[in-house]
């Protein structure tokens, strides 16, 4: 049986692991958000830890207002570096697992292929670097039994995103411009939930290793509100627009697509395709 803290656990990740608990039943599971659980509060999540002697942490609180984050380095660095230094410590010292969420934004998308785990990064912007900053502490406190995995392009049922904020805007609009020059892949946050929940058992390293995991394929943002459309039956006005005429405070990298072979290769997971898991992913919502 594992105890296991989930970290903001109200959000998209956090709530689809939550929604999925039930099937796993030698996983007993403790969700906290920000409410429950100050994370930048080292003694806070030691006495958390201990108190319900947490075998396996996943990290999924994080600040990830893109563009808010330029004006607020000071907490997004606090929750995306400090507090995943916590977690890391104490990792090390109570011999627990660490499974941390990290971002495709840690590149910078000048890249012409799938970006593998050893690529350089070199994130654009503030949301981007307090993300591999929390990476880098991981990896300098090497606690053993620990993985980040990347992933993009997030989506649930729950929250703010943009499967959501797209059907919301078709409600009150018949035409929606959509940046088409920006590449990466959807990911659907139940599949890597049940990824996460079930790579959990094969993890055994010694020292911290980094995986990608999103969906498969490989679209625009036009793409795939063109897709969102089209499944849902929706007859809209759908206008493809470059980045250069939505200018956002924080940049967001122009090509983000990431290799998922070693997570296949190493715990032996299928992954869906985008375009195929949101289809069933309205199915299920409907």
């Amino acid at each position: 049986m594992y105890n296991i803290l989930v970290t903001g656990g109200n959000g998209q990740l956090g709530s689809e692991l939550k929604e999925i608990a039930p099937n796993y039943q030698d996983y007993n599971f403790l969700f906290t958000d920000v409410k429950d659980l100050d994370v930048t509060n080292h003694n806070a999540v030691r006495a958390f830890v201990e108190s319900n002697n947490i075998t396996v942490i996943i990290n999924c609180a994080a600040y990830t207002a893109v563009d808010k984050a330029e004006s607020e380095p000071e907490l997004s660095d606090a929750i995306n570096h400090l507090a995943v230094a916590n977690f890391a410590q104490i990792a090390k010292d109570k011999n627990i697992k660490l499974i941390h969420i990290s971002t495709d934004y840690v590149f910078d998308g000048n890249n012409y292929k799938p970006y593998v785990e050893t690529d350089t990064t070199n994130p654009k912007s503030v949301y981007g670097q307090t993300k591999l900053d929390g990476e880098i502490v991981i990896q300098q406190i090497n606690p053993a039994n620990s993985i980040i995995i990347r992933t993009s392009w997030l989506y649930s049922k729950f929250g703010n995103n943009f499967v959501n904020t797209m059907l919301r805007l078709a409600e009150t609009r018949d035409e929606i411009s959509v940046v088409s020059d920006q590449i990466g892949t959807p990911t659907n946050s139940v599949d890597l939930a049940d990824a996460i929940l079930n790579i959990l058992p094969k993890i055994k390293n010694k020292t911290v290793q980094v995986f990608h995991y999103t969906n498969k394929g490989v679209c625009s943002w036009f793409d795939f509100a063109k897709a969102i459309f089209e499944i849902k039956g929706i007859v809209i006005k759908l206008n493809p627009i470059e980045t250069s005429k939505y200018p956002t405070p924080g940049e967001r990298p122009s090509y983000s697509v990431l290799n998922k072979n070693l997570i296949k290769l190493t715990y032996g997971i299928k992954i869906p395709h985008w375009r195929d898991t949101l289809i069933e992913s309205f199915k299920a919502n409907n």
